[in-house]
């Protein structure tokens, strides 16, 4: 591997939700005087958004579960009202749905009304506490005897923000470097020098400063700058995905009222914006050597499928159309349960930044840390915004399924790839798979093609369109079977390939 030997003003280690929404926000700015503010992002895998990122429920949340004062309730607020604007910019779908948090019992009232305190301190406007009669008229069927309504939550696309913040970041001048796991950082010389971070196959980004954001593994990144103070547990959550049939079945998020040591907020149905349903997540935590383990266990597949029951008794077991799993970075151990609050600080080692325990609300928070980590990057470096930012995706239309009948019509008069259908499940176009192979960052696994154009994810979950999609990339961008990857170094295809025509088998 060649050695690239970049300088940078900003490196932010991890291409995750805060690792793209602290780029896209340096990317606004540039060095007060006028010269441009350099500014990377390096992550292990081969996109963004391929760990927690993409691994979670999706949810915007209001603020309530939050101790008034913390980090997460200060910023998970403030993200929460910054979301519109930022997903209008970048055209992410987001949904104000509202949330029911639910007393079931006489037992769930203290929980509830703390939650409720707590709303009322962080400044979440609009709350409610209703009875079952009001209830009904937002969720019918639902059960409880009590319910908190916070109608700021809202659900969203969580892989499409972070690759939406991370290309316009990249529009805007912000390099990426994937594949790139850090294996150590230095800095040689003395003290105000730049950091030196290297990868593991040898490359060596250069900064003045350096931006941990690397979630599950932060610990272990600060610890190559000495920092050995700090510990990250991995929790994981496991879902079910429900099939777009009951899309309506929920018209708002249904949640318990979490216990005061749960490590998450309880297992929920969660309507994702594209209309499915998701029951999850558990919550167990996994070994040290085990972090990225995201295995779905028959165990806890059994108590999801029970639950989802049990809440949707008319479910059909062709509804379950798959699993998958995320895993939380926590800061407090098994033993101890519960949440800490966020860590954003500089550390004792001058420049160096690091961002520890960001679990949810993570994703809401991501554009008020983002707006943070700057304020904290403007003391080394004076910043001023740029004229020539550009906030919005060029080109980017959204989902075309979702636009009215008159513009779709349009759009295939002038590009006939938006009349050919590729995900029959999906209603995923020629085009908008094309769009996602020739991506502004490069990336062409199956998983950059599915997170950006949502082939493969519907009821068949691929059995149709993964054809399609691998004739294209042998056919039109001339790929070989063994350079087919579903993520990093995971191979699409093992042993021998049939030809097209049956013989020739390699």
């Amino acid at each position: 591997m060649t050695d690239i030997d970049l300088n940078y003003d900003v490196l932010v280690i991890g291409a995750g939700v805060v690792g793209c929404a602290i780029a896209r926000e340096l990317a606004r700015h540039k060095k007060t005087g006028g010269e441009r503010l350099r500014v990377a992002v390096v992550d292990k895998e081969p996109d963004v958004s391929l760990g927690t990122s993409s691994r979670n429920s999706a949810v915007v949340h209001s603020g309530i579960n939050y101790a008034p004062g913390t980090e997460r309730a200060v910023l998970d607020v403030k993200g929460n009202a910054m979301m519109d604007k930022l997903c209008g910019e970048l055209k992410v779908p987001i949904k104000r749905i509202g949330k029911l948090t639910v007393a079931l019992t006489e037992g769930d009232l203290p929980g509830l009304h703390k939650q409720k305190n707590q709303g009322e301190a962080n400044g979440v406007p609009g709350m409610e506490l209703m009875d079952n009669a009001k209830m009904q008229t937002i969720q019918p069927g639902i059960e409880g005897i009590l319910g908190l309504w916070t109608p700021t939550s809202a659900i969203i696309s969580s892989f499409g923000l972070t690759i939406a913040l991370a290309e316009n970041a990249h529009a805007n001048g912000v390099d990426f470097h994937l594949n790139y796991a850090v294996k150590s950082i230095a800095r040689p010389g003395k003290p105000g020098d730049p950091f030196e971070v290297r990868s593991a196959d040898g490359r060596t980004c250069r900064s003045a400063l350096v931006v941990n954001a690397a979630g599950l593994h932060c610990d272990e990144v600060s610890a190559m700058v000495g920092i050995t103070n700090v510990k990250i547990w991995a929790c994981r959550g496991e879902y079910y995905v429900l099939d777009k049939r009951l899309d309506g079945t929920l018209k708002t998020l249904i949640y318990p009222v979490p216990g005061p040591n749960d490590p998450g907020l309880g297992i929920h149905l969660t309507p994702t914006v594209d209309g499915n349903i998701l029951i999850g997540p558990s919550a167990v935590y996994i070994p040290e050597e085990d972090r990225e383990d995201y295995r779905a266990t028959s165990a806890i597949m059994a108590d999801l499928r029970r639950e989802g029951l049990r809440l949707l008794p008319d479910l059909a077991a062709s509804d379950f159309i798959r699993s998958f799993a995320g895993n939380r970075p926590k800061q407090t151990p098994p033993e101890k349960g519960g949440n800490a609050d966020f860590v954003i600080e500089e550390t004792s080692v001058p420049g160096f930044i690091h961002l520890l325990g960001i679990e949810s609300p993570g994703l809401t928070s991501s554009p008020a840390i983002a707006l943070k980590v700057k304020d904290m990057i403007v003391k080394h470096i004076p910043l001023t915004e740029r004229t020539d930012f550009v906030a919005e995706r060029p080109g980017f239309i959204g989902t075309f399924s979702e636009l009215p009948l008159e513009q779709r019509m349009d759009l295939i008069k002038t590009e006939p790839e938006y009349g050919e259908i590729i995900c029959r499940c999906e209603q995923i176009t020629k085009k908008e798979i094309r769009q996602a192979i020739e991506n502004p960052l490069g990336v062409r696994t199956m998983a950059s093609i599915k997170y950006r154009a949502r082939a493969q994810m519907g009821r068949c979950q691929g059995g149709f369109c993964t054809p399609r999609i691998v004739r294209m990339l042998r056919d039109e961008y001339g790929y070989r079977p063994e350079d087919f990857f579903v993520r990093g170094g995971a191979p699409m295809f093992a042993g021998n390939v049939r030809s097209e025509k049956g013989g020739d088998a390699r």
